[in-house]
């Protein structure tokens, strides 16, 4: 079976593919569509409305391209490897009058999801299946691992003073929480009208189960407080139960969210701002500021610390410590004036390599003398580090080079290890 896509360009509807519904697609290949529409009811029983609405447009997304490039094509178990080459090739080529193509992360996600639904249906035992899955790892697009994007301190407190002149008290309460709190967007849309609760002599403030299917609580800022109670004054009548709405009543959403915080921000001289750059924000001020990141953890919701972790790689104290420690070494070493031999690879050179040289257990270290090593022994020092009298030998040998080159201290280190070796001979 040949796909036209090889041949020529892509037929364009005039919606986009996301308003194309399925009863528009069933009419051309009934079969196929009823097969995925199957397997998205299988989710609607056990995975989070946006997760359907998610799988729900990348399925029509792909039903509309095979029909529009192989007409003939009735089925799932009719998708082969051609057709999952093709469709890559669509994502990648620009299909707008700017000239732009889906992301590599829309690309990798929609490839994923795909990936998951002919697992599933092969595994379930669906009629409908083909021989084999047709997407492999390699096609996935490769994970870039970005620092969060987050407002320095300059910039989160020109923020906050704009925001505290908002004369509109939804909007300002809006910015308030997401920077006080780290709370997630769809989790402000979600909190529930008596989400302020007391806990002995401070305010907290229950976030709501959400991305992570867990509840929370966080300590809610004093200041938070008054502004809750303003806001209750003006707020509209609903019957929605959330603490947050809309001017006319209805529930808040993501989008107005994202409109509020991106019109403070750009009145504020800061530029665009997604309301999750304000999580990032006070994730990176309490790190710098000394917070553990356990806590840090506690307070985002994070289930391990290796969400958390990606924090300490924007402000590392350590690193700065240990890079202040050994700058001035470093830069005495640029400053000394120590001549230097004519030719690098000549005899000298060779000589005062050998000269420095420090004995490892598999090899030789040659750091020059002038750079002192903050890591000598570490291994042996360190409280994971055992060895036997398998390697006495190698011991003695590299006790025998410290004392020769006055290393006293790598010299007594060495000394204690023989001698547990000692202890432990029966």
């Amino acid at each position: 079976m040949t796909v036209a896509a090889d041949s020529r360009q892509p037929v364009e509807r005039h919606r986009p593919s996301q308003e194309i519904t399925w009863d528009e697609l069933a009419e051309t290949a009934p079969q196929m569509v009823a097969t995925m529409r199957r397997y998205l009811g299988q989710l609607q029983v056990s995975h989070r409305p946006r997760t359907v609405e998610a799988y729900d447009v990348t399925l029509r997304i792909f039903a509309m391209f095979l029909l529009d490039n192989d007409p003939g094509l009735e089925s799932v178990s009719g998708i082969s490897r051609v057709h999952i080459e093709a469709f890559k090739r669509w994502m990648a080529t620009p299909r707008d009058r700017g000239g732009r193509q889906s992301s590599q992360n829309t690309i990798r996600q929609r490839l994923g999801r795909l990936r998951v639904f002919f697992e599933r249906v092969i595994e379930w035992g669906y009629d409908d299946v083909p021989i084999r899955v047709p997407i492999f790892t390699g096609d996935m697009p490769p994970v870039d691992a970005p620092l969060p994007k987050f407002l320095d301190d300059a910039q989160a407190t020109r923020l906050m003073r704009t925001v505290a002149a908002e004369p509109d008290p939804l909007r300002r309460l809006i910015v308030e929480l997401l920077a006080r709190t780290g709370m997630r967007v769809t989790e402000l849309c979600d909190l529930e009208d008596n989400c302020v609760v007391q806990v002995g002599d401070s305010p907290w403030l229950r976030i709501p189960v959400g991305k992570l299917h867990d509840d929370r609580y966080v300590p809610l800022h004093p200041h938070l407080i008054h502004l809750v109670a303003d806001y209750r004054t003006v707020r509209p009548p609903t019957n929605s139960g959330r603490l947050l709405v809309r001017p006319d009543g209805r529930p808040l959403e993501r989008y107005y969210v994202a409109r509020v915080v991106d019109r403070i921000a750009k009145r504020a001289g800061v530029g665009h701002v997604h309301p999750h750059q304000l999580r990032h924000t006070l994730a990176t001020q309490a790190i710098n500021r000394g917070m553990s990141l356990e806590a840090i953890a506690a307070l985002l919701g994070h289930k391990s610390l290796a969400m958390t972790l990606v924090y300490a790689r924007i402000a590392d104290r350590t690193l700065a410590d240990e890079y202040q420690k050994i700058s001035h070494k470093i830069e005495a070493l640029y400053q000394s004036g120590l001549p230097l031999p004519g030719n690098l690879e000549g005899p000298t050179m060779r000589r005062i390599r050998q000269q420095h040289q420090r004995m490892l257990g598999n090899g030789w270290c040659q750091r020059p003398i002038e750079l002192d090593c903050a890591f000598e022994s570490i291994c042996e020092t360190c409280t994971y580090y055992h060895t036997d009298i398998e390697f006495r030998l190698t011991l003695e040998r590299q006790q025998d080079h410290a004392r020769t080159h006055g290393q006293e201290k790598r010299a007594t280190l060495y000394t204690s290890l023989l001698g547990s070796l000692d202890k432990e001979q029966p």
